[in-house]
This record gives C-alpha cells, structure tokens and sequence, in this order.
C-alpha cells in the first residue's frame, strides 16, 4: 500500500486504532535526518496519524493541553491532512482525539499580550487555514468526538463533513465569558446550526448536550460511548468502499453550490451531473447497476 511508510507516533489512543495492525505513516514525514545524524531532540508531535484500507486516522495526543488547537497542534494536524492527499490509497479522514476533551480550543498561554500581535494573527491564520482544507481535501473528514469540543475545537467538529459523537459528548464556545469571544468559531459554527441557536451559543458560552447537538444540525449522528468507534469505523468503510473520483466530485460541487442561488446552484451543478456521467467510474456504476452486479471502481 502507498501509504505503508507513514509515521505513527505515540502508543496509546482508541482501542479500535490501537488494536488493529495499521500501516504507519511515511517515515519522511517527521524525519529527524540521516541515521547517526546529531540534532537536538525534536519535542513529540501532537498529534498521531496512521492509515489501512483507505482509512487515514488522525488522532489528537496533546492530554496535558487538553487537545489545545495550539500553533504546533494546527500545523500538525495540517500537515496529516495534507500527507499525500491526493493519493488514490486515500479515501476518507478520520479524526479523533486521545482523553476525555475533543479539544479545548486554542492555547491561552499563547494569546497574552507575551506574545507580539504577529503571533496572533498567525495562530487564528492557520486555524482558519485547517478548518478550509477540511472542506477542500478531496476526501471526507469524519470526527469522532468522546467528550468535551469547546471553542476552536467546537469549530473543528463545525468543520468537518461529518461528526460522530458519543452520548456524553458536549459542545460550547464559551469565549465570551473570558473576554474573548468565538468569532472565528462562530464562522463553522453558525453554518451549521440555526442562526438563534449559534448565537444563543455565542453570548452565553453554555454548553449543549451531544443530543442538542444533533438536532440542530451540529452533528450527523449521536451513539452510546461503547459503540462510537464502532459506528465511525462503519462510515467510514462505506465510504472507502465508494469510487474515490465520485465522491471527490460530489464533495467538492457540494460545497460550491452552498452559497449560490437556487438558479446557480442547479446550473453547477446538472453540469456537474453530466462531468460525473462521463466519469469511468460513473458509466461502470450505471452499466453494473442495469446489468444487476457489482460495480468495479477504477480507483
């Protein structure tokens, strides 16, 4: 597999990760250079990332921070986003988070007047920057929430194109009653859930329940704790089991007829209906269908 040369790091996280013989991530991506080479010791990465059967596993390892959308964390996680993307061994993104917090939001420690208004800008850039690669990786991103997502990591789940939380999940931006308020997260988060709903959110820094959270659109599906990796790990392999280039092409005309009108947005996309048409593998999926088998995907 193209992927099988992926760095793993760390030893812990889900049980369905740590069970499984997963193909680890490329060794060039975290290299500490030539063996016998003399560097400083680089400090561990704060995330985790290893891939089998087209399922790229994403996990957020920071427990002392809480899973803190800290500058190391977001160029970390966008660096395991963006490993080898467009690879046909890649179908769909999962990402999950060691400990009882999803992610706690940004790092505080990094948003004092210590650091310059330089850093700052950077630190909200390359968040903003993750949270559009999301959308436009050519793949789904699926996260699987157990626990706490506040703020900028509440803004994570608002990202991703699917979430899956357990029953004991809960979901906040509560900036506003530290002085800072969640604008940036207000940004995923009021595209997801009803305007009132966002904002009630917003100027309040309440919490919702995971089954407040599906039913105002925040995620896609709520399970019991004992089943979430389970259920994940199920949608995730349907999706993988789909034509790579089809999915790539819905995902992508999706998010660009969000924001048209209705005219446009059907003008997009029955052009997009025709481009899938002529697709291999949507003309191997028509004939497989009339014929009564199974298609076989190209990619």
């Amino acid at each position: 597999m193209a992927a099988a040369g992926f760095r793993a790091f760390g030893a812990k996280g889900p049980a369905w990760l740590r069970r499984s013989q997963w193909a680890q991530l490329s060794a060039g991506f975290c290299s500490r250079g030539p063996a016998g080479a003399e560097r400083p010791e680089l400090p561990p990465r704060p995330t985790r990332a290893r891939q089998q059967d087209g399922i790229r596993n994403i996990v957020l390892s920071d427990l002392k921070k809480r899973n803190a959308l800290s500058l190391a964390m977001l160029r970390s996680l966008q660096s395991d986003l963006l490993h080898e993307a467009e690879s046909k061994d890649l179908r769909v993104i999962i990402i999950s988070a060691e400990g009882p917090v999803f992610s706690s939001g940004h790092d505080l420690k990094e948003l004092t007047d210590e650091r310059s208004p330089d850093y700052h800008t950077k630190v909200f850039q390359t968040c903003s920057e993750v949270m559009l690669l999301i959308q436009k990786l050519p793949v789904p991103v699926i996260a699987m929430v157990n626990g706490l997502a506040t703020a900028a990591g509440c803004q994570l789940v608002a990202s991703c194109d699917i979430a899956v939380a357990s029953d004991k999940s809960s979901f906040a931006t509560p900036g506003v009653n530290i002085g800072l308020f969640c604008s940036t997260p207000g940004v995923a988060l009021g595209r997801a859930v009803p305007r009132k709903v966002a904002l009630e959110m917003l100027f309040t820094g309440e919490p919702i329940s995971a089954q407040e959270a599906l039913l105002h659109g925040l995620l896609s599906k709520v399970v019991p704790e004992e089943q979430l990796e389970e259920e994940t790990m199920r949608i995730a392999k349907k999706i993988a089991s789909l034509s790579r280039p089809v999915v790539s092409l819905g995902k992508a005309t999706f998010y660009r007829q969000l924001p048209q009108d209705l005219q446009t947005a059907y003008h997009l996309t029955s052009q997009t209906m025709v481009d899938n048409v002529a697709l291999k593998d949507g003309q191997e999926g028509i004939k497989a269908f009339i014929q009564k088998r199974k298609p076989i995907w190209s990619q």
